[in-house]
């Protein structure tokens, strides 16, 4: 069984999480926003040897710990290649939206794609490629756990946002109904900010999943 412990880091207060292997230690970094002392804290306090950082998204509010984590824990850093250009505009949101001027991110050190598992000791999660809020956000399924780590794509109560550079509602919209509200009502959902929740409040729920289940989709 996978553990998943969290920090909201940062200005923004980003969603980080740190999925691990309780037997073998073995785990990964999700969305490492900010803060890496933090970050390498709880990593050390969970006894987690780190294999990988991976991004729901290349926002950069969702990066900005990339560079420092992944030179002090020696692991590969991965996103989705759709989002290759959403990551090379990382300063320039920074500047524009938080006023701090950053380090460019570090390029990755490999790319994934829809349908991968990634191996975590004993365990597993999978990979879904959930287009809208950016063209490479992509989820974590944890199927043995019933846990979805969705990123900005779907909040408890809210949804992403679709009008900032490679967003589109309509893939968002899709991305809602066609994958994330096909899983089960009984799975978790942990979004990139705010606080969990599960499928079946937000299918009930959610003002904007509720606006996409009555309209059905953009003609």
């Amino acid at each position: 069984m996978l553990e998943i412990r969290d920090l909201s880091v940062g200005i923004l207060q980003t969603n980080t999480y740190v999925v691990f292997d309780r037997d073998s230690g073995e785990g990964i970094i999700v969305d490492p926003g900010d803060e890496a002392e933090r970050i390498i804290d709880l990593v050390k306090r969970c006894g987690v040897r780190v294999r990988g950082i991976y991004l729901t998204h290349a926002h950069f509010d969702h990066l900005l710990a990339v560079r420092d984590l992944r030179s002090d824990l020696g692991c590969g850093f991965y996103l989705h290649r759709g989002d290759e250009l959403i990551l090379k505009l990382a300063q320039k949101y920074a500047r524009e939206f938080i006023g701090r001027i950053i380090p460019p991110p570090p390029d990755p050190d490999g790319w994934i794609e829809d349908g991968q598992i990634i191996r975590i000791g004993e365990s597993s999660c999978k990979i879904i490629h959930i287009p809208g809020h950016t063209p490479g956000s992509v989820c974590y399924l944890l199927e043995e756990e019933r846990v979805v780590l969705t990123g900005d794509t779907l909040f408890a109560g809210s949804i992403g946002r679709a009008d900032l550079p490679g967003g589109d509602l309509r893939q968002l919209r899709s991305s809602i109904l066609d994958k994330l509200l096909k899983l089960p009502d009984d799975y978790a959902i942990y979004p990139g900010h705010g606080p969990s929740s599960t499928i079946g409040v937000e299918r009930r729920m959610n003002p904007f999943v509720r606006s996409f289940v009555d309209s059905g989709r953009l003609p």
